[in-house]
């Protein structure tokens, strides 16, 4: 009997993307971010990635003290691979993205394959009443926003973290980013497996139409042929609809409260729990199997658990 394929299913907890007034339910305390994630891992999360924000007013912070007050208690309930965000903010400086993962050197670290436009106000037109003052500033203010990753940042990061045994997810926006990806390789700087992300519908990027999916699975296939595995993320309410489709075509699934607020059509998501749980479900109707942790470990060849610094 042929074995089923295996999915790793990530899930982005909180993020930068969303602010607090846009759900009750978005993790902003270190508790909350804590107990979403071990909440995400028991329903069948493989990989946890994170971000951490300012307890007072829900901004993001992306300073390692932050981060510390969540880590150890994951670290320790749950076997989920932590996966630490090097974007941050796009507002932030390429040093402050960077100091989670330099003081904890995770398994996996995000990792954002070019510069780009990165345009969040479209959200002020679901979105009009804020609970903090810096909100509708951070959304309004991104029509000018470049989110900068140049070949210089991109190497950096990448040899800086490569050091401590650190591999990437790495954030593919457009077919640009790919070929990024495809010469930092020729550079010899990342080494297979490649645990590409693709994602679709940040304004600023590729949409998310199927033939957009398929376009960025055929230039993967083409670049990296089978030492990649493909991931894809779904931004906003076309999360699930481009989970399911790349689930069929050998994608992994990444979900969560950072990408997506919505479990259906109008309908906030109550927790990550709950979209993890929708995409396991999604996987095993499609006669596949949900990864464990330590399946994931094997698949994307990492240091483990033991090796991070918490």
């Amino acid at each position: 009997m042929a074995k089923k394929r295996k999915v790793i299913i990530t899930c982005a907890v909180t993020g930068s993307i969303h602010t607090p007034s846009m759900s009750p339910y978005l993790p902003v305390t270190a508790d909350e971010i804590a107990d979403a994630a071990i909440a995400a891992s028991k329903e069948g999360a493989a990989i946890i990635h994170l971000h951490a924000r300012n307890e007072a007013d829900g901004r993001p912070d992306q300073t390692a003290q932050a981060f510390s007050k969540f880590l150890p208690k994951i670290h320790k309930e749950c076997p989920a691979i932590l996966n630490l965000t090097t974007g941050g903010s796009p507002y932030m400086s390429l040093e402050q993205r960077l100091e989670p993962a330099v003081a904890f050197e995770p398994e996996v670290a995000s990792m954002n394959m070019g510069t780009m436009n990165f345009g969040l106000f479209p959200m002020l037109n679901r979105f009009k009443e804020f609970k903090y003052d810096w909100e509708y500033d951070y959304l309004k203010n991104s029509d000018e926003l470049i989110f900068k990753n140049t070949y210089r940042d991109m190497a950096y990061v990448l040899e800086k973290l490569g050091s401590l045994g650190t591999r990437f997810e790495f954030e593919c926006y457009d077919t640009a980013h790919l070929y990024n990806l495809a010469h930092f390789v020729e550079r010899g700087l990342v080494k297979p497996p490649f645990f590409i992300q693709t994602v679709f519908g940040i304004l600023g990027g590729i949409g998310n139409h199927p033939e957009d999916v398929m376009h960025m699975k055929r230039t993967a296939d083409r670049l990296f042929g089978n030492d990649y595995q493909w991931s894809v993320l779904g931004a906003g309410n076309k999360q699930m609809s481009v989970a399911a489709m790349s689930a069929a075509h050998g994608a992994n699934l990444r979900v969560g409260l950072e990408d997506n607020l919505w479990i259906g059509p109008g309908e906030l998501a109550e927790s990550n729990a709950q979209q993890v749980r929708k995409a396991c479900q999604m996987v095993e109707a499609l006669g596949l199997e949900v990864a464990t942790p330590d399946e994931a470990r094997v698949m994307l060849q990492l240091k483990g658990a033991d090796k991070v610094k918490l």
